[in-house]
């Protein structure tokens, strides 16, 4: 039995899921993976279901009807490895936008350096962003700038989506608090644990934008963040 659980929420990725699968799968540590896929159109969950055979026992899916959001995918996902024996669960996309080679780095942030979650930054040290216009990444760094204030967290990357948490981070969050969908979510994930006490680690990381697929961004997903972070300031953690 694996240690660690990887949590890929997909919806229409077909032309990256298997290749980040077998990617993962060809670690010498090993990875069990989650697929949470919100009713993809386009065969992402078939050919999730193809491989299952081929990783028995390592691969698994979870099959919801529509497209309900990011947080709740991670959520979903979040109780389906409580309710199981993984000590450490990541988050990570499906489009190779985070780089699997880095799943070691997060695993040993926190299996090794004591972290109670490790974060892949690209506003550490040693971190940064790629292919990517002038105009969103000033977006999306500054985004972190703001959080940072309004929350008083020191966080360099609020928004990250790649993730390490260790099973006492999961069990100590309410999820019910967490009613947020997209970059909010994760905000207000690392929010709460790090109210609550639990040491957060970055790992310096660099992102790339997707080659094959379409972007989840949205303008309700941005607008959410931006005013998301003034009621997580009064929640109860």
């Amino acid at each position: 039995m694996s240690d660690s659980l990887v949590i890929i929420p997909t919806y229409n990725e077909k032309e990256n899921i298997e290749n980040m699968i077998r990617k993962v799968f060809s670690f010498e540590k090993d990875f069990h993976i989650l697929i949470v896929d919100d009713g993809s159109p386009d065969g992402t969950a078939q050919i999730v279901r193809n491989l299952q055979s081929e990783f028995s026992g390592r691969l698994h899916i979870e099959e919801r009807s529509g497209k309900l959001g990011l947080g709740t995918a991670y959520i979903h996902g979040f109780n389906w490895a409580l309710a199981r024996d993984y000590g450490y669960i990541f988050e990570m996309d499906a489009d190779f936008s985070h780089n699997p080679d880095d799943l070691i780095r997060l695993y040993d942030a926190c299996a090794k350096e004591g972290g109670d979650l490790s974060v892949g930054s690209r506003y550490c040290k040693g971190g940064g962003v790629e292919n990517w216009p002038w105009n969103r990444k000033l977006l999306s760094y500054y985004a972190s700038v703001y959080v940072r204030l309004v929350l008083g967290i020191k966080v360099g990357d609020t928004t990250a989506g790649f993730i390490c948490y260790t099973r006492k981070v999961l069990q100590d969050l309410d999820f019910e608090k967490v009613t947020f969908k997209g970059y909010a979510f994760q905000v207000c994930m690392k929010y709460m644990a790090v109210k609550k006490g639990h040491r957060l680690i970055e790992v310096p990381i660099i992102f790339k934008d997707r080659q094959y697929g379409e972007s989840k961004m949205s303008i309700a997903i941005f607008r959410e963040a931006l005013i998301g972070v003034w009621r997580m300031r009064k929640m109860k953690v």
